[in-house]
């Protein structure tokens, strides 16, 4: 059975070769044109989705505009109600929506995709909870004033998502924009777009028509028409530090709020007591290998104290040794594929340098050509200097450098010698020495002796060129969704 025979028997036939989601009715694009979408791990088309383009945007953000005034005027503790439903929807389809997320990225469906499925629903139950949690403060002014402010939406908001965990950024991003009265206009990537329409599809038979609408397209047509639409009240995007400077530059356009989660180039330190098994699980996972690398928290630079780098290396060999390359739907993979060609070539050019620069592959490299899909087994490279571009740029797929350190200043100096302040990791059994070393990093979120993903309720946002606001939680929503109005009354007279 093909990878679009096995999708095609569980997707719903409205979505089998889906429009967008625009007032609340499943649409073509204006032109009539399609995108198709594959399957990174056999090369094969799953299917096609609506080529969206300005005048479908248009659309999109008209509905959206009209659905807002009766949206924000819902209580939230009923708007909350809403997503708590969506929440346990997305439940009763996590294993759809998994295969569907694994099939369309790569990731693999045992290792990621039921993950991703299933965070994206705690996610909506999260902010369904904790959306009445949206409050003011008063100001003590005296017995002859009342001073005090509330939170209000901003209006419509326009949503990117990437395609690197495309269900579960288009689930954030969608909980904190509804729960906190905004409606929302979401592009999906389009390599990435079957799983974000699926969600949709739940979400829509909750929420009045307009309050969510989901458009398809390339980032030039159609993602750009959304950035600089005038009816927009917000930007929120996740993706690359490169587009978020284009986001940027639309919002300062018209001075409006906006929120990046961008590029990272994480580190991760493992000081001389911490040379065990454990610790290189926890580099592997911090790596984020089971994502093939696609990450922007990926811990892709690995210091390790120079008494331990020999035996550490050694021991990361061995783990890595034991997992599994394969197609992203199969049971065995705990690693899939990358997600497309042009990808694949990008991340196969920063390696190839490397190699021609002197580095030396200890695990993985290149990869075989005769591989039915962008498999790339995990490659760890040494000898790589500090200055080198796999060293200091997002690869972006299945890529850790490891280099040596001797001094902890040495070593922080070079964990903050780069624009990216995303992500970090700090591996040592002395919390002094680690929290020493946790409070120096230039990063908006420092793992000590843990390696997993966010959880919904954690702040997390970036630093540098990694991006501005925070996610994942109530004071993210209230902080990037919303403003603050002060209301000031006097009791005298």
């Amino acid at each position: 059975m093909t990878s679009s025979q096995l999708l095609n028997a569980e997707i719903p036939q409205s979505l089998a070769e889906p429009g967008m989601l625009i007032a609340g009715e499943w649409a073509e694009a204006t032109s009539g044109r399609r995108i198709e979408v594959e399957n990174p791990s056999r090369r094969e088309v799953l299917g096609t989705v609506a080529r969206g383009g300005a005048e479908d945007v248009d659309r999109a953000v008209d509905a959206a505009a009209a659905a807002f005034p009766a949206w924000r005027a819902l209580p939230a503790r009923d708007r909350g109600l809403l997503l708590t439903r969506i929440a346990g929807d997305l439940a009763d389809i996590d294993e759809e929506l998994a295969r569907i997320i694994a099939a369309e990225t790569g990731n693999a469906i045992r290792m990621q995709a039921r993950g991703e499925a299933a965070t994206s629903a705690d996610v909506f139950r999260y902010f369904g909870g904790v959306a009445s949690e949206q409050k003011g403060e008063v100001l003590p002014l005296g017995e002859s004033m009342l001073s005090y402010s509330v939170r209000e939406p901003l209006g419509v908001v326009a949503a990117i998502v990437p395609w690197n965990a495309p269900v579960l950024l288009a689930s954030l991003k969608v909980a904190m924009a509804l729960c906190t009265g905004n409606t929302l206009v979401l592009k999906a990537a389009e390599d990435a777009p079957l799983g974000v329409l699926r969600m949709a599809e739940v979400c829509a038979a909750h929420l009045p028509a307009g309050v969510l609408n989901i458009v398809t397209g390339y980032g030039e047509e159609c993602g750009g028409a959304l950035l600089n639409h005038p009816g927009i009240a917000k930007i929120s995007f996740t993706g690359s530090t490169e587009v978020g400077r284009i986001a940027m530059r639309a919002a300062a356009e018209r001075i409006l709020p906006v929120s990046l989660e961008l590029g990272g180039k994480a580190p991760a330190i493992v000081y001389p007591d911490s040379n065990d098994d454990t610790t290189v699980a926890h580099v592997i996972t911090a790596m984020r290998f089971a994502r093939q690398g696609q990450s922007c928290t990926a811990g892709s630079r690995l210091y390790l104290h120079r008494s331990i780098f020999d035996d550490f290396n050694a021991r990361l060999v061995a783990q890595l040794d034991q997992l599994v390359v394969g197609d992203a739907l199969d049971e065995r993979s705990d690693i899939g594929s990358i997600v497309s060609g042009t990808q694949d070539n990008r991340v196969g050019g920063y390696v190839r340098e490397a190699l021609d620069r002197g580095a030396t592959a200890i695990a993985g490299g290149l990869p075989d050509d005769a591989r039915p899909g962008y498999q790339m087994r995990p490659t760890v490279l040494t000898g790589v200097e500090q200055s080198w571009r796999v060293a200091r740029e997002e690869v972006f797929g299945p890529v850790l450098v490891a280099l040596p350190w001797d001094d902890e200043d040495q070593v922080i100096g070079w964990a903050n010698d780069t624009h990216y302040g995303l992500a970090a990791f700090v591996f040592s059994k002395d919390l002094n020495a680690a929290l020493r070393a946790a409070h120096r990093i230039e990063a908006g979120w420092v793992q000590v002796n843990r390696s997993g993903g966010q959880l919904p309720g954690m702040s997390y946002g970036g630093k540098k060129l990694s991006g501005l606001g925070s996610e994942y939680s109530i004071e993210g929503a209230l902080e990037s969704f919303t403003q603050r109005k002060g209301i000031t009354i006097g009791t005298e007279g």
